[in-house]
């Protein structure tokens, strides 16, 4: 018989399926538990607590469904003090991990579409298509015009790089864009 807190412990269950029910209802739980930090939005970091990474990373969707998870009481450490209520995390908490980790990326690039592009070695019309996602999925309008110049600018490039251009010729037409 297994022991829970010194004392002796029994469980039973009615029939198979009831134990198919437990066992259901609890899996999603077992797999939230046995996630590591770096899973969670894709926020990684090293373990131990790095300078760049908090205790604990707020979740921002539901491990066992997926929908989004509310805060709904803030708690001061030093005084105990506590607000309750419904509040959001901003607009960064509804990127999906991959968009995070794209965002990262364009961050430490500082924005250099060029070193983005070196980084994660993709064409500038993908650095833009990924950054125009981020952008709608933030709420944000994306103005068709903007996906429109960046295809302008990389037909350019592409005629220089081909030789149908002269580097003076991509640089009057770029600089006329």
């Amino acid at each position: 018989m297994p022991r829970v807190g010194g004392r002796a412990s029994a469980l039973t269950f009615g029939s198979g399926r009831e134990v198919k029910r437990c066992l259901t209802n609890i899996n999603p739980a077992i797999n939230f538990l046995n996630m590591s930090t770096s899973e969670f939005n894709g926020w990684g970091g090293a373990r131990g607590g790095g300078r760049d990474q908090a205790a604990h990373q707020v979740l921002t969707r539901c491990p066992v469904c997926n929908d989004d998870l509310r805060i709904v009481r803030l708690e001061c450490q030093a005084c105990g003090s506590a607000l309750q209520g419904n509040f959001t995390l901003g607009r960064l908490a509804r990127l999906t991990r991959e968009q995070l980790q794209f965002v990262e990326v364009f961050i430490r690039c500082r924005g250099k579409i060029k070193d983005v592009e070196e980084e994660l070695g993709i064409s500038y019309p993908t650095v833009v298509a990924r950054l125009n996602e981020v952008v709608a999925a933030m709420g944000f309008e994306v103005k068709q015009e903007d996906t429109d110049l960046a295809a302008r600018r990389q037909q350019i490039l592409d005629e220089l790089a081909s030789g149908k251009l002269t580097a003076s010729d991509a640089a009057g037409r770029l600089r006329a864009l």
